[in-house]
């Protein structure tokens, strides 16, 4: 028999008490929205002191401020500031142990943030099966780590927190991760990361298109979204199975503890002194010894640059000058058989099956040892070039279609698309040239680094909204890619078809 817990939200509008039940929660995961001054820290507060009895709590916590949780639920509190093997290997005893954490990154800037996170997060995620126990990981300030659009971080790094928030409500659920995570922008929050939450708690905002996307997931006209607008700070609207079969709203109880820093109060300025211009512009002897009270923290070394002195030949000890190298004495090779080794290194390693789920930084630290291993000589090629290859290679081409003209051209159109996109494009157009089926939705999402058939769908609508591509069906319904620039296209093939993973790495 289940046990079925309620826990004590606050109040509905005619006092009854506001239960969300915490085992349907682990179940359909939750979505707080708010505006700063909302209260949404506030619930958040409401539901982990409620919960923290009955389930492991992991928090990310980008302003360090439910760290004051350790006093009186005995959290642990993990500084976010460590490398990302550290963080990851935190992470996956902390499931081990089944110990509650707060994950601070208070102090470090936004890429350093969203680096951290994401290595805490898979952690979590890669944890043994043996230890798969409940969990509700609550993710304050979503946006950051879920960015609806690219922002001033780099791509490697929106990429992997990306990666790691869409595992954790995507996929988690089966490795008993429940997601919580809470925005104060719905707009700025990838719409993939929050449609896989069941629950929602709106609070108030003021952006039209806010409100619209919060009016939209509780399914309520757009005329009633300006509702939101009017909401109490402490007040919110509250749908899902966990908490209510329709729109209710509740207002959120008393906490037990406090954050360490709180909204700035309005106090009566001091009387000024007589001689206020002399304190102002007279400096502070030790003004001149001592150093910035505040220094921004140095940026995280990209991993491209680690990775690319990895791949530099290590000098000898004692040896000559830098510009005469000792030479090496590993016989010569020419450049036919350097492309064949390291082609057959690139098989070697899309020829394992998960190959297709690991990040293109991890596959290129494992090409860089194997061509070590190979004693392949030269500068290996660039992590740009590399994920180039590894796209041709997951597309499954020939050597003799490698070098027709048509392929060419298909490289040349292959550019109009992003690097993460390379692998399944490539993949429709080899299909194309080929007269193959139509890759099935299970390929395609492989070719793209998930098991989302959904996500499979989305890239071919991409696709065609670049122009790039035609997608349509037969009169069996099976669906067809044609390629206008190359005049080729798949031949009819079932959308729905399961994925032969033995095969597919056969060829």
């Amino acid at each position: 028999m289940t046990l079925q817990v309620d826990i004590d939200m606050g109040t509905l509008s005619g006092g009854q008490p506001a239960k969300l039940d915490i085992e349907e929660l682990l179940a359909t995961r939750l979505l707080v929205q708010g505006n700063s001054g909302s209260g949404k820290s506030h619930l958040l507060r409401r539901l982990l002191e409620q919960s923290a009895p009955w389930v492991q709590q992991v928090i990310i916590d980008p302003e360090g401020d439910f760290v004051t949780l350790a006093d009186k639920f005995g959290h642990v509190v993990v500084d976010g500031e460590r490398t990302e093997g550290e963080l990851s290997g935190i992470a996956n005893r902390i499931r081990q142990h089944r110990v509650s954490c707060v994950l601070t990154l208070e102090g470090l800037d936004v890429e350093q943030q969203m680096r951290a996170a994401a290595a805490f997060l898979n952690g979590l995620f890669d944890a043994d099966r043996e230890f798969w126990y409940p969990v509700l990981v609550v993710v304050d300030e979503a946006q950051m780590f879920a960015p609806s659009v690219a922002g001033e971080v780099t791509e490697d790094a929106r990429k992997m927190s990306l990666g790691a928030m869409t595992n954790l409500m995507c996929r988690g659920r089966k490795r008993g991760l429940a997601g919580v995570i809470a925005t104060q922008r719905l707009a700025k929050l990838a719409k993939n990361v929050a449609a896989e939450a069941s629950n929602f708690l709106m609070g108030r905002t003021f952006l039209d298109i806010d409100m619209a996307r919060a009016a939209d997931l509780l399914g309520m006209d757009r005329r009633q979204a300006e509702m939101f607008r009017d909401l109490q700070r402490g007040n919110f609207v509250a749908l899902g199975p966990a908490l209510s079969r329709r729109p209710l709203p509740i207002i959120i109880g008393a906490v037990e503890t406090s954050a360490r820093s709180s909204s700035p109060k309005l106090m009566p300025l001091p009387d000024s002194p007589q001689d206020v211009e002399e304190l102002i512009f007279t400096p502070d002897p030790d003004e001149f010894t001592r150093g910035p009270v505040r220094r921004t923290p140095p940026a995280p070394r990209p991993t491209t640059d680690i990775l690319a002195e990895l791949s530099r030949s290590t000098p000898a000890i004692g040896g000559p000058e830098p510009q005469q190298p000792q030479r090496s004495s590993q016989p010569e090779m020419s450049a036919e058989e350097r492309d064949e080794k390291i082609s057959a290194v690139l098989s070697e390693i899309m020829d394992d099956p998960q190959s297709a789920y690991r990040t293109d930084a991890v596959l290129y630290q494992e090409f860089l040892v194997r061509a070590r291993m190979r004693r392949i000589p030269g500068t290996p090629m660039a992590l740009s070039e590399f994920r180039r290859q590894v796209a041709i290679t997951r597309s499954g081409v020939d050597a003799e279609m490698a070098a027709s003209e048509d392929w060419q051209k298909a490289l040349a159109l292959s550019k109009n698309v992003s690097d993460d996109l390379q692998s399944v494009f490539l993949l429709l157009v080899k299909s194309a040239l080929s007269g193959e089926p139509c890759p099935s939705d299970a390929r395609i999402a492989r070719a793209y680094g998930t098991h989302s058939a959904r996500r499979a769908r989305m890239l071919l609508g991409y696709f065609e909204e670049k122009e790039l591509v035609v997608v349509h069906a037969d009169f069996s319904g099976k669906r067809i890619v044609a390629f206008p620039d190359l005049d080729a296209k798949t031949a009819p093939g079932d959308a729905d078809a399961a994925e032969d993973i033995a095969k597919f790495a056969a060829e």
